[in-house]
Order: C-alpha cells, then sequence, then structure tokens
C-alpha cells in the first residue's frame, strides 16, 4: 500500500483528499504546516507528498527545497489555490512532479497520483537494477597490481581521454570499460559494448556505422550502428586488434571528425561519443606487420590502462572466490557454499592461464560437484590442474 503525506494548513482540504485517496486504498498521513511535513518526511517513507505552497512557518517550496538536500526522496504534488504558471514552473524546476491548483479537479487529482507513484516505482527499481549491475562489474582485489588499475580509473574516468586497455583473454579488460564509464561524466548515457572479433569483417562496418535501405542485398530497412547508438555515452570496442584495416579507416575519421556515414549513405551524422578500446594483441606488432593503422593506435592510445594476468595477483584469489561463490549461490537460489583454507591455497598454486573467466567457471564447476563445504579433494579431483 503506497504512502502518501498530506501537507496543508486547511483542515477542510487535507479532510477531502484524505477521504478521497483512502477510498482508491493508499495509506495516508497529515500535517498542518511545512516544518511538521519536513520533520514526518525526515522520519519516515513516503511514496507520495501533496503539499500546499502557501503555509505558515514553511511555504511549500521551501519544504521541495529541503527535501531535496535529504537521501530520502518521495514524488512531489504541489497544490494551491493561489497559483500561477511562474510558481509552477518554479514547483517543477525544482522537483516537484505536478502542480494542481485548488479546488483539486478529482480525476486530474487521481491520474496525477497514480502517475506519479508510477515513476516512484520505476525510480526504485532502477535504483535496485543499477545496484545489481554495479555488483555484477564489481573489481574485486587488493593486491597492488590491481591497486594500480582502480587508481587509474580513478584518475582518468571523469575526463573525455579515449583509453586502450590492454591484457590477455579473461583479466577483465571489459569490466575496466564499465568502470571507466560508470565513473564518467557520461555514466546516465548509454554504454554500447562491440566485439569487433566476432563480427564477421564484412559486416563489421555496418554494425559500427549502420545502414541505408538497400544498401546491400539483405538491407531492408535503415539501421543504426553502434556509434549513433552510444551518442553522448560510451563506445567500447573490445579486440579492436580484429578489426578490418577499412573499418579502421572509418573509425579513425569519426574519432578525428566525430562524424559518421551509413553504409550505402551520403549524409554525414555528427556523434558525440567516449571510444574506449582493448585487445590482447600486441598493437605495435600489428602495426610493423601491417594489420594496424598507426595513427589510429595513437588516437585511441591517450591513456594506457594494462590489465594484470591472474598469475600476477594470485593474493586476490580468496577476494574472487568468495564473490563467485556468493554470486553463484544467488543465481542458483542456493546457500552460499564455504571453502577450506587448504583448497583456497591450492587454487593459488594453479597458473590460470584462462585467467578471472577459468577461475570463476572452475568455481561454479565445485559449487556443482564439490561437498558443502568444498575441500582440498573437490579441488585435486574436480579442477583440470
Amino acid at each position: 500500500m503506497s504512502k502518501i503525506l498530506i501537507i496543508d494548513d486547511e483542515k477542510v482540504i487535507r479532510a477531502t483528499l484524505k477521504e478521497i485517496l483512502e477510498y482508491e486504498k493508499y495509506q495516508i498521513f497529515e500535517a498542518q504546516d511545512g516544518e511538521q511535513g519536513l520533520k514526518m518526511i525526515q522520519e519516515e517513507e513516503f511514496d507520495l507528498v501533496l503539499c500546499d505552497i502557501k503555509m505558515p512557518k514553511m511555504d511549500g517550496i521551501d519544504v521541495l527545497d529541503q527535501v531535496a538536500l535529504l537521501e530520502k526522496q518521495p514524488q512531489f504534488i504541489m497544490i494551491s489555490a493561489h497559483g500561477s504558471i511562474e510558481t509552477a514552473v518554479e514547483a517543477t524546476k525544482k522537483g516537484a512532479f505536478d502542480f494542481i491548483s485548488k479546488p483539486p479537479d478529482l480525476n486530474r487529482l487521481l491520474l496525477a497520483v497514480r502517475n506519479a507513484l508510477d515513476k516512484k516505482n520505476l525510480v526504485s527499481e532502477t535504483k535496485v537494477l543499477k545496484k545489481k549491475l554495479s555488483q555484477k562489474f564489481d573489481m574485486v582485489g587488493e593486491s597492488p597490481a590491481i591497486k594500480q588499475v582502480k587508481e587509474t580509473i580513478e584518475k582518468v574516468a571523469p575526463t573525455e581521454a579515449r583509453v586502450l586497455i590492454t591484457g590477455p583473454n579473461g583479466t577483465g579488460k571489459e569490466l575496466v570499460a564499465h568502470w571507466l564509464h560508470s565513473k564518467s561524466n557520461r555514466s546516465d548515457a548509454p554504454f554500447v559494448a562491440v566485439n569487433c572479433a566476432a563480427i564477421p569483417s564484412e559486416l563489421i562496418e555496418s554494425e559500427l556505422f549502420g545502414h541505408e535501405k538497400g544498401a546491400f542485398t539483405s538491407a531492408m530497412k535503415q539501421r543504426q550502428g553502434k556509434f549513433e547508438q552510444a551518442d553522448h555515452g560510451t563506445l567500447f570496442l573490445d579486440e579492436i586488434g580484429d578489426m578490418s584495416l577499412s573499418a579502421q579507416s572509418k573509425v579513425l575519421r569519426a574519432l578525428q571528425e566525430h562524424k559518421i556515414t551509413r553504409v550505402g549513405g551520403d549524409k554525414d551524422i555528427k556523434v558525440d561519443v567516449r571510444v574506449l578500446a582493448a585487445t590482447n594483441k600486441d598493437l605495435k606488432k600489428e602495426i610493423e606487420e601491417g594489420n594496424f593503422r598507426e595513427d589510429l593506435y595513437h588516437r585511441l592510445s591517450v591513456i594506457l590502462i594494462q590489465v594484470p594476468p591472474l598469475k600476477d595477483r594470485k593474493e586476490d584469489i580468496p577476494l574472487l572466490v568468495d564473490k563467485f561463490l556468493d554470486d553463484i549461490a544467488k543465481e542458483y537460489g542456493t546457500a552460499k557454499k564455504e571453502i577450506s583454507k587448504e583448497a583456497i591455497k591450492k587454487l593459488q598454486e594453479f597458473p590460470w592461464t584462462g585467467n578471472i573467466r577459468e577461475l570463476r567457471n572452475v568455481v561454479e564447476r565445485l559449487v556443482i560437484l564439490g561437498e558443502k563445504t568444498i575441500s582440498l579433494e573437490d579441488i585435486k579431483k574436480y579442477a583440470d590442474y
């Protein structure tokens, strides 16, 4: 049941609104002035506040200003008999969802209440999803190698600098890209990832830049590419060392001129995109062999971040295993398994050529096949080494 607070110095108005909203199965609370209302908001969780503007002690706009400073953020609908367009605009700028004149029209009021509560639910769901996403892309580890990566991210993320992320497969290069995006000024805009190695060379240009209808046989309709989809956000080009030279030249133009052209089109489309790239290849060697453009390399590598292999940060394995045990238990809907110290020590002895990805797979196998507490014997049985 949604909780609604009515702040109004007129007892008759409060009683009328309460009767209407309780009939609609909302839980209603009352405050007779702005000071009392603000105190109640500080002490209680409300989904929605119906707040008069002209009140003694503290008016509605002041209440709105004070609530904006709080961690709790209920939706606000302002109500007033002295309403004007200027007042409504001011209230909306300060965060109010809607503005209703007194005496309120019943249908208009109920519609505004429903819409405000829908928005409150969406905001709450978004926060939960963002929290889950941040946990999914959490960077676990306290080793000197991973601390250096984290420190670099903190410095670089708020800038617009392009970053080239290097390291072996499975080390978490995409994780670094997610962190750079989430800590940047573009965090509310899209993060679009493209695995250049997974897309056939003849399709990579269409994937990145889009295409016009009829540009090629299967182009049945116009399609936006990844650059357009990431507009105002971040584009992550994973395994960029596998990109064709033709596509490389178009990416270079997009970085230089902030423009792209769809395949089969002749119109320039402006794009505002921060590009992050990653590779497991030695791009300087690829340049010498004629497989990668040197000018593109210099465009992409304003900042270089080397993600260490797991063999160089084995002190992080206990923390990583604990996180994976927790994640897997949540995914399977089961109790989290424990692991013995001997088992952890044995895991730290392995070379981990597949890095973090391989460790995660091994932990999942141990959860499925091992005992309630994963033992050294389970490691010997079910780990590949």
